[in-house]
């Protein structure tokens, strides 16, 4: 048995697309014992078998109810979780498939893919409402005795160290003053930003790069993407790591290493 998991997560910006650059083998190469989707932009039905259900994983899909392709997230995991949910349980937000919650022994794992604000701030207040609501939601879990690792797309980067051009973003969606404070919250509340404990002043660590302006070749990013865990679960946390090598969408995986024991029943 391996003395360590790894789990993943990766907005892939299209999983048909990046299935057609090759997703299955990188997947087959990175063998991550949980890898978590965001932005699938596909329902179940529409993906070839080899991808819906890969070889050696359990899959968990979720879709948007909007059809053409739009939002989505998606679980792969190697071991079978006790139960599987999706949604916050609130219509509102559960019918753009945003959501897939694992209860395994020891952690709930909770992949989301969070709301854009919009250029011109128009989802701003769904956005906000969709972040109180998540909160709630994994506050509910802990007052259950259970721990959290959440992951995915959060769609904002927290501080300044965690975009390239901080001074002339502070009016765009996914760096306003409000988006910030929510995740202020998150950390005050006792969840764990893992990569940014791991590394606090580490410079140039990015997950998404505009692809119309060329940011990626110049590393002009954002850090969009997290690991977050309740507090309980950080002697378990090995390595916190972000993936700029792995192509095939705007963003790129970020991982986390737990030893063994943290996926097994207390």
């Amino acid at each position: 048995m391996s003395a360590s998991i790894t789990l993943l997560s990766w907005n892939v910006n299209g999983i048909r697309a990046g299935y057609r650059k090759g997703f299955l083998e990188w997947l087959e190469q990175a063998q991550p014992d949980v890898l978590c989707l965001q932005e699938t932009k596909a329902e179940a039905d529409q993906l070839p078998w080899e991808l819906r259900q890969p070889f050696d994983y359990h899959s968990y899909w979720n879709s948007s109810k909007r059809k053409r392709g739009y939002s989505g997230t998606g679980l792969l995991t190697k071991q079978e979780p006790l139960s599987v949910d999706f949604g916050l349980g609130i219509p509102e937000f559960d019918q753009e498939g945003r959501t897939v919650i694992a209860h395994y022994p020891s952690f709930v794992l909770i992949n989301c893919y969070f709301p854009n604000g919009s250029r011109d701030h128009s989802r701003l207040p769904f956005k906000m409402a969709f972040y109180d609501a998540f909160l709630a939601m994994c506050e509910g879990f802990r007052a259950q005795g259970k721990q959290i690792v959440f992951c995915g797309d959060i769609n904002t980067a927290h501080h300044e160290i965690d975009l390239a051009n901080p001074k002339s973003n502070h009016k765009t969606t996914g760096f306003l003053p409000e988006e910030r404070a929510w995740l202020d919250q998150v950390a005050e509340t006792g969840y764990v930003d893992t990569y940014r404990q791991r590394n606090p002043d580490l410079t140039g660590q990015y997950t998404w790069w505009s692809m119309p302006t060329g940011a990626r070749e110049r590393n002009v990013g954002w850090r969009l993407d997290y690991f977050f865990v309740t507090p309980e679960l950080m002697p378990c946390v090995l390595d916190a790591f972000i993936m700029p090598e792995v192509m095939g969408s705007d963003h790129c995986p970020v991982g986390l290493k737990l030893t063994h024991e943290c996926q097994e029943s207390p």
